[in-house]
């Protein structure tokens, strides 16, 4: 059976995964078809590296491609048939970003897909649909440098939209220490709020279920575990839940940081930003719940790039 690698670049973290195609000259895929082999991820927070004037520096390049190397070369140990780099928001949206992009190709030797705001999410759609079906709702993918709208209707993506917030860009425009105060928490969800009357259309994402991908999700689902005691992380989450998350950090701090940091302990200063994120899409389209999808734009990629 073949293997095929392929590496998220992305704001916050740079993660490969080497899938195990059981047939790679199907026609259609589902998660049946493929598993993980390896999945190692870097917290390389290339955030950091743009510059004021929205360039990304040459400290940040040589940042991916030292990474990104490290991770070829782990993928090459079990023989990929090919190895494929994708990148999203932190250089699609660099004022350099064709250069940015050039320079770190030259430097890691491998070429580096650059992803638009569309394709990212519907990617998503693709991969989080692997292993369930989605007749109707709206699809949340919560970056490091963005997060990606999607509604669904009749089991098919529509209005495929970037919003130029994340978690991690979240935190680095409002929050000063590790965790955000109560008014740098309001100044994140302000801030999304802002984007999302901008949309020329908000209510077609109105739904009862949002499906939510990404890191930033799980770490929710993971702290949500946490503070009811559980072992398993939930597959679904209420609005509730997500606000009682953020009432304990506004609350008490402390408490907050020392179970955070059993939950997701590389994620504790982009968990608030996270969660508020999730809050505050969830109260806009009247969303009651969340749905976690074990799957998403990775495995969108590997099914319909990759394998396509």
């Amino acid at each position: 059976m073949p293997n095929y690698a392929v590496i998220d670049l992305g704001s916050n973290t740079i993660r490969l995964v080497v899938y195990e195609v059981k047939d790679d000259r199907r026609k259609t895929y589902s998660s049946k078809d493929f598993k993980s082999l390896i999945n190692d991820k870097v917290m390389a927070g290339l955030s950091a590296f743009v510059a004021d004037d929205g360039t990304f520096t040459d400290d940040g390049v040589r940042r991916a491609a030292s990474v990104l190397k490290g991770h070829a070369k782990r993928a090459r140990y079990f023989d990929c048939k090919r190895i494929d780099v994708f990148a999203t928001a932190v250089l699609r949206n660099a004022a350099n970003s064709a250069e940015a992009v050039a320079a770190i190709e030259r430097e890691s030797g491998l070429a580096i897909n650059l992803l638009s705001a569309a394709d990212e999410a519907h990617l998503g759609f693709v991969g989080a649909t692997c292993d369930r079906t989605i007749e109707r709702g709206t699809l949340v993918d919560i970056g490091g440098g963005s997060t990606e709208l999607t509604r669904i209707e009749d089991g098919r993506d529509f209005d495929n939209v970037s919003l130029g917030q994340g978690s991690l860009s979240s935190y680095a425009a409002f929050v000063r220490a590790i965790l955000p105060t109560p008014e740098e928490m309001d100044a994140v969800a302000g801030a999304l709020f802002e984007r999302l009357a901008a949309l020329s259309d908000r209510d077609a994402y109105r739904t009862d279920v949002v499906y939510g991908i990404g890191g930033s999700v799980r770490a929710a689902a993971k702290m949500s575990a946490q503070m009811s005691r559980e072992i398993v992380r939930p597959k679904t989450m209420t609005a509730a839940q997500i606000r009682a998350i953020l009432n304990l950090c506004r609350t008490d701090p402390d408490a907050f940081a020392h179970l955070a940091l059993k939950a997701s302990a590389e994620r504790i200063h982009t968990l608030v930003p996270g969660c508020l994120i999730l809050d505050t899409l969830m109260s806009a389209f009247c969303a009651r719940r969340l749905d976690i999808c074990k799957y998403g734009v990775r495995e969108g990629y590997l099914v319909e790039r990759v394998l396509g």
